[in-house]
């Protein structure tokens, strides 16, 4: 935890040195964890993210929790993971395409035109940050540094892509808890079909929401002055 912090910490004092007035910003954390919400694995069935790009459109009572509320810089993420059994590690890993990992991309959203009034809105990637794989933390919330930071608009959003699978879904609560998935119409059952957007550039729909579910994980950032 410690050495995962320090290029955070290093990169903080960087900015206060560049800008005296980013020193004193209070970082936002952008859909902050509730503690008491742990990811269902090992339980049985144990659920996961699974080969998409996906971002809580709504958690509870707060709405558009993953928005960009302020320009600044993404600075770090913190993720909360289930611990799945060695079987079900070894069930996943040869079902979605390798090891479990995860990376934060920023989206941009594009609103439907005149010429396509059926379509539904959809996101292109305007920046990502490094992959990174999760098996060494699966049991834990862990804040990680990003290796460099990310500027961001007010109104993108941040989202997790998960180009294998992760264990950072909890399950079972009400139907006020939602989010999207950069899946196709006809895909949001679809699993194991790879959909994660994962270059800068790329465009998907987000056709698919699923209710009932939050994705366990935030984003830090430190606004502009």
């Amino acid at each position: 935890m410690h050495k995962r912090l320090l290029p955070l910490l290093v990169l903080l004092s960087a900015l206060a040195l560049a800008a005296p007035g980013v020193a004193t910003a209070k970082m936002i954390d952008l859909g902050s964890l509730d503690t008491a919400l742990k990811p269902g694995c090992p339980g049985t069935p144990c659920y996961a993210i699974s080969r998409t790009t996906g971002y809580q459109t709504r958690s509870g009572t707060k709405k558009s929790p993953m928005v960009v509320t302020r320009n600044g810089r993404l600075v770090s993420w913190t993720i909360s993971l289930g611990k799945p059994t060695t079987k079900q590690i070894k069930f996943f890993d040869s079902k979605l395409g390798g090891e479990a990992s995860a990376q934060l991309t920023v989206l941009s959203v594009t609103k439907k035109s005149k010429k396509t009034p059926k379509a539904k809105d959809g996101a292109v990637v305007a920046r990502q940050g490094e992959l990174v794989k999760l098996k060494p933390y699966f049991g834990r919330t862990v804040q990680l540094a990003l290796r460099r930071s990310i500027w961001v608009k007010k109104g993108q959003i941040i989202a997790l892509t998960v180009p294998t699978w992760a264990p950072a879904l909890v399950t079972g609560l009400d139907s006020s808890t939602v989010w999207n998935a950069s899946r196709g119409k006809s895909q949001c059952e679809d699993t194991q079909s790879q959909t994660s957007q994962l270059a800068v550039k790329q465009f998907s729909d987000y056709y698919c929401s699923y209710t009932t579910a939050r994705m366990t994980y935030s984003a830090q950032i430190i606004p502009d002055p």
